[in-house]
């Protein structure tokens, strides 16, 4: 359901802040002079970075090092617009005209930075002051670089801002992508996710630490730029609002100094890696081995809310009678007798313990969908309203804050209340020794901005404090819904995507949207619930087995539609698939099974360097421009290009960057970069290409090659 520095850098790092240190020091603000006015060197020819004055623009530069490739930032001093160049070229630049880079809201009225009336140099920063289309209100902005990236703060002085924000013009660093989980005009997060993001709109309004989305305000660029925005409030991101207007806008709800890293790099995967160098890579994976080779099995889109002790062992028996192997079958909502009571229903499972022992004899973990929202009729919300271990109302601190969500209204136990944890996880330890049951997946939100957080704490500690008290236990390769601080990216939780439809656009959206989560630094990633949910019609045939082939081809595979039959939540009725159906589902296990050693040894390689195992084909080929705009393939670890069918037809296009590909369906080799124009897939064929030469090659061509097809040569 629903700044540290990576060690190649530290010196470039040193040696550009000493010659810093060495330059001049610019005591004061000196006043911009007028545009006809030739303007002084200010810089030292010398150093790694320097400034320079220029009629129209102040410009600061970062020299190129053996591992950076350096910068400038032009700083026009007519519409005070920052326009960042590597090697020449414009890479980013903020917004013009009535937008403005710099932008603020004052009144209920949008403001912005107008022309530069100041600057100063001193201890390695650039300061600059603006004047604004607010009368009595100033910019100041602080530049302080480094090698491979430079830091912007900025605030306004005088109007009273009610939000700060910068705004880019999206063409100036190409393409974009990053975020996370959309929310779009056109169904997004649910049924689209743009790839690139300026290839659709986005719109999200509450883009903050306590979404349900899975999100990090973090961006990259096809230029090889990124931006980090610091903060812990809620954000207002709008890309290519009206599906046309080209710019990117990242408002923070607050009047606090925006900071931001902009970073400046030679290639995308170099700008991500810069990112995990602040935010931190996985320090573990929480899911075993077990779990990245076999399929989770979930009750949720199977039978919803309508599921009872019977229904979930007939979902068990006829799985592991067809050989549709998994780990774990996992009891989704509703199980409860009330939401939060943590006790089973005794109508609709006369014998839990006598299920959970049957689940197991058949080879199966058992597992439980839980949440810390207890709702209002529930025994358990007056005694944990009575001892204090709810989160307060923000408006009125001396009542249980009052939430709605998908089954009512309900309150939140506040971790961050040491009494209130060791209550609702010593509920959990009774219920699972009672019950055997061996692993949790949790929903829902650690926190909710109706809420105040707990004295001394803030919003964004719940997204730590809910890892902490998840990563106590076996998330089953279900994982956990947490993002935005560095607790949720070391912690190295399975991400599951939000709920998807049941159509052709949920499944491409389920690959763009891995792509881009897996791309913001949570690596260990899977499609949501093969064959989708969210309430609508089971998948057709095609689309169940197209899900499952392309999951096959990801780290891990979370499953719940069975392939055998499964119900209409529209109409309650019983849907039947063929025999077909169970046997390409299986083989598509079975693929995943073989390659799970090769997909394992992509985990190592991820706890050692924090890079993405699925991720998109630039990141492996940067040089290769069409790879920037292809939705439907990606890399699995640097041998394997997937490029299964995710729509309707038995062709498709496939683009292969350059090297060569090993054909796993044709047992041919094919020279890239090549476009391959009609490749047949039929409803039995998934379309994949093993590099040769890549590391792990022959590994994920014996997992992979399709029997009977010739060896790899060339």
């Amino acid at each position: 359901m629903r700044i540290h520095l990576r060690g190649r850098r530290r010196g470039a790092f040193l040696a550009a802040s000493l010659s810093l240190l060495l330059l001049p020091s610019l005591t004061g603000l000196r006043p911009a002079p007028p545009a006809t006015a030739a303007a002084p060197v200010t810089s030292d020819a010398a150093s790694e970075t320097g400034v320079t004055e220029t009629p129209g623009a102040v410009s600061l530069t970062v020299r190129p090092t053996r591992t950076s490739p350096g910068y400038t930032v032009d700083v026009a001093k007519g519409e005070f617009t920052l326009t960042t160049r590597r090697a020449g070229r414009t890479v980013l630049e903020s917004a013009t005209g009535d937008t403005g880079g710099l932008r603020f809201r004052s009144g209920g009225t949008w403001q912005h930075a107008t022309a530069l009336t100041g600057w100063s140099f001193e201890r390695g920063v650039l300061t600059l002051t603006a004047d604004t289309t607010l009368d009595g209100a100033t910019v100041e902005a602080r530049l302080t670089p480094a090698a491979d990236r430079y830091q912007l703060d900025w605030d306004v002085k005088g109007g009273s801002p009610e939000q700060l924000g910068l705004a880019f013009d999206l063409a100036s660093a190409g393409h974009w992508y990053g975020h996370g989980e959309t929310e779009t005009p056109a169904g997004g997060p649910y049924g689209d996710q743009p790839w690139p993001l300026d290839s659709g709109e986005v719109g999200h309004e509450n883009f903050g630490p306590a979404s349900y989305d899975m999100i990090d305000p973090f961006w990259y660029t096809s230029r090889s730029t990124g931006l980090r925005v610091d903060t812990g409030h809620v954000m207002n991101v709008a890309i290519n609002e009206g599906g046309e207007d080209g710019t990117g806008r990242f408002t923070v709800e607050s009047a606090d100094t925006y900071r931001a890293t902009v970073f400046v790099e030679s290639t995308p995967l170099e700008v991500y890696r810069d990112y995990i160098g602040i935010v931190g890579k996985p320090a573990k994976s929480d899911a075993g081995y077990e779990q990245y080779a076999k399929p989770l099995w979930n009750s949720w889109a199977q039978f919803y809310t309508k599921v009872d002790q019977a229904r979930l062992l007939d979902y068990a028996t006829d799985l592991k009678k067809n050989g549709l192997d998994g780990h774990t079958i996992q009891l989704d909502d509703k199980w409860e007798s009330n939401y939060g009571n943590l006790t089973f229903d005794p109508v609709a499972y006369p014998d839990p313990k006598a299920m959970s022992e049957a689940i197991h004899d058949m080879g199966f973990d058992f597992g439980l969908w839980v949440t810390l929202w207890i709702n209002l009729d529930s025994e358990n919300h007056d005694y944990a309203a009575d001892h204090g271990y709810l989160l307060k109302d923000a408006e009125d601190p001396t009542k249980p804050c009052e939430v709605t969500w998908w089954n009512g209204t309900a309150g939140i136990v506040d971790l961050a209340d040491p009494d209130a944890r060791a209550w609702y996880e010593g509920r959990l330890r009774t219920l699972m020794s009672t019950y055997h049951i061996d692993g949790l997946k949790f929903d829902t939100r650690f926190f909710d901005e109706k809420c105040a957080p707990h004295d001394g704490y803030q919003a964004t500690d719940y997204q730590r404090l809910g890892s902490e008290l998840a990563d106590r236990f076996d998330l089953q390769g279900a994982g956990i819904r947490v993002h935005w601080g560095e607790t949720a990216h070391r912690a190295g939780f399975v991400t599951r995507q939000i709920d998807k439809g049941t159509g052709w656009n949920s499944l491409r959206a389920s690959v763009t949207q891995n792509l881009a989560i897996s791309t913001i630094g949570y690596p260990f990633i899977e499609s949501d619930m093969i064959g989708g949910s969210n309430g609508e019609a089971p998948p057709s045939k095609d689309v169940l087995v197209r899900w499952a082939q392309s999951a096959s081809l990801m780290p891990l595979m979370y499953g719940s539609t069975s392939p055998v039959d499964t119900i209409d939540a529209t109409t309650g009725r019983k849907v039947v698939y063929d025999q077909e159906t169970i046997d390409l589902y299986r083989e598509a296990i079975q693929r995943h099974g073989r390659l799970a050693p090769y997909i394992w040894d992509q985990v190592q390689h991820t706890l050692r360097t924090g890079d993405p195992i699925m991720r998109p084909l630039f990141f492996d080929f940067p040089g290769d421009r069409k790879s920037y705009t292809v939705t439907d393939e990606w890399m699995l670890g640097p041998a394997v290009l997937a490029a299964p069918q995710l729509g309707a037809g038995a062709t498709r296009t496939v683009h292969l960057p350059p090297g060569a590909w090993y054909d796993v369906n044709r047992g041919t080799v094919v020279r890239g970069p090549r476009t391959l124009g009609g490749y047949p897939a039929p409803l039995g064929v998934t379309p994949a290409f093993v590099r040769l030469g890549a590391k792990g090659a022959a590994q994920a061509i014996k997992a992979l090659r399709r029997p009977g097809t010739p060896a790899a040569t060339g």
